[in-house]
């Protein structure tokens, strides 16, 4: 394996691992070839922990990805029009000879345009910073001693637009400084940390942490109390309804108990946090926005609330932070972790930027670009699963689901979207029907031992839907 390739895996997986630095399948890497004619670079949708050297990456042209910047032809079209043709140009950029290997990352631009080894992470201390109205403010006394000056990057749309941006500014930090920056701090987003060799750009990353932390009051301990099952239940039946009335679609309804959400909810203004809108892409892209506040898990109050962020925001909610009972999403098994994920992440986020001048989401306008961009709804594809059909984000039950005819039903309705529970007095079948229903899609199966014959077996199986 390419020297490079080896190496964009092991930082990857290193900083990937790390919920504190990026969340779902946000942030990408890139090391670049020691010829810099070449880069390896993480494909779009996939997360940074996942990536091997069987998958999760794309080799391009350096120069072929540089030049696409300089077409003034792209400028001419439509915000839409343009983006999609540069998809296309960047998959043409790639040179590795991969079939359905994904396409590279959207940000490859701005990599191509940095050092050698180059990490763009979103880290819950350094979006303290960036979503905050003091935070430029706060980074420049916090990193005025160093040598080598950060760039501050304000917020651009994404795409072709910010890369156009950053090389302008990059160009003119050169003029400067006579060499290129090796942090950059993007308003709204993140942070590129970049360096000519791997143990300098992992050594920039923790250091950067390190003095963005330094200033965030550390969050205080307590014991996690965990609700009584059935006000949980009670919770997601009345939330599954509400969202079926305000949206017309059937969904999954995960639970997650979690001390962070559990001192959040103790605060006053925990309500008044969450009205913010989404601070940055991938905010809204995983949870479409803030998590929803919900006093009482009553339906005709959740489905009115749900109505009201559709009528401000154009898309329901996926998280709802229920009063003492905690944080509740919405979506396939695959996407219900990204988006505990991604809530946390915001909640740390919102709580410490009110102390640098209070918090600043992204505008309407932002919202309304990021909403609408292929490319942002490409990488949401990709972290779901891509699951399609009639019977998407529905429940099915089967019994008998280890043989037969209960198999045949299991694997048709796995084949139209739905996540099955399979239900049979002999597991190992199970087992195997479960086997074939993964080999041909990305619903999820249940396996639950019950025998139908006897009424005490049949409620241990429900209790355990």
């Amino acid at each position: 394996m390419d020297k490079s390739l080896s190496e964009l895996i092991k930082i990857s997986n290193k900083v990937g691992i790390d919920l504190t630095l990026v969340q779902g399948g946000g942030g990408n890497t890139s090391v670049k070839t020691d010829d810099n004619k070449y880069m390896y670079i993480k494909a779009s949708g996939i997360s940074l922990k996942d990536m091997s050297p069987q998958r999760g990456w794309r080799k391009i042209d350096v120069q072929r990805t540089l030049s696409i910047l300089t077409d003034d032809f792209l400028f001419s079209l439509d915000a839409a029009a343009r983006e999609a043709e540069v998809v296309h140009r960047l998959n043409l950029c790639c040179c590795d000879g991969l079939k359905n290997a994904g396409r590279p990352s959207v940000e490859a631009h701005l990599h191509a345009l940095l050092d050698k080894y180059v990490v763009h992470l979103h880290p819950n201390a350094v979006g303290v910073y960036v979503c905050s109205k003091n935070g430029r403010a706060m980074l420049e006394k916090l990193f005025a001693d160093e040598n080598k000056p950060f760039l501050w990057v304000p917020y651009f749309d994404p795409g072709m637009t910010l890369a156009k941006k950053v090389s302008n500014l990059i160009n003119g930090y050169v003029a400067l400084h006579g060499f290129k920056p090796q942090v950059l701090f993007l308003q709204k987003h993140g942070i590129f940390i970049s360096a000519s060799n791997y143990d300098d750009v992992m050594k920039i990353v923790s250091k950067v942490i390190k003095i963005c932390a330094a200033k965030i009051r550390p969050a205080k301990k307590a014991k996690l109390q965990i609700p009584d099952a059935a006000s949980v239940e009670n919770a997601k039946l009345a939330i599954r309804s509400a969202y079926f009335k305000a949206v017309g679609q059937y969904v999954m309804v995960g639970h997650f108990p979690d001390e962070q959400i559990y001192l959040f909810m103790k605060r006053q203004d925990a309500a008044g946090l969450l009205s913010f809108s989404a601070l940055c892409p991938d905010e809204l892209v995983y949870a479409n926005g803030p998590a929803l506040w919900v006093d009482k898990p009553e339906i005709s109050s959740i489905e009115s609330k749900i109505k009201q962020r559709i009528q401000k925001e154009t898309k329901p909610p996926l998280a709802f932070i229920v009063k003492g009972l905690g944080l509740f999403a919405v979506g396939n098994y695959l996407s219900l972790e990204t988006i505990k994920d991604i809530v946390k992440s915001s909640i740390f986020i919102r709580t410490n930027a009110v102390s640098m001048g209070g918090i600043n989401p992204l505008t309407n306008r932002e919202r309304t670009f990021i909403n609408s961009w292929e490319a942002e709804a490409f990488r949401k594809a990709v972290i779901d699963g891509g699951k399609s059909g009639e019977l998407q984000n529905r429940i099915s039950v089967v019994t008998g689901a280890g043989s037969g005819l209960g198999r045949n039903i299991a694997i048709g309705l796995a084949r139209a979207g739905a996540n099955v529970a399979l239900v049979d007095i002999d597991t190992d079948a199970a087992v195997q029907t479960a086997q074939m229903i993964k080999d041909e899609s990305n619903c999820q199966t249940l396996i639950l031992s019950c025998d139908v014959t006897n009424a005490d077996s049949v409620d241990k199986a429900y209790d355990n839907l």
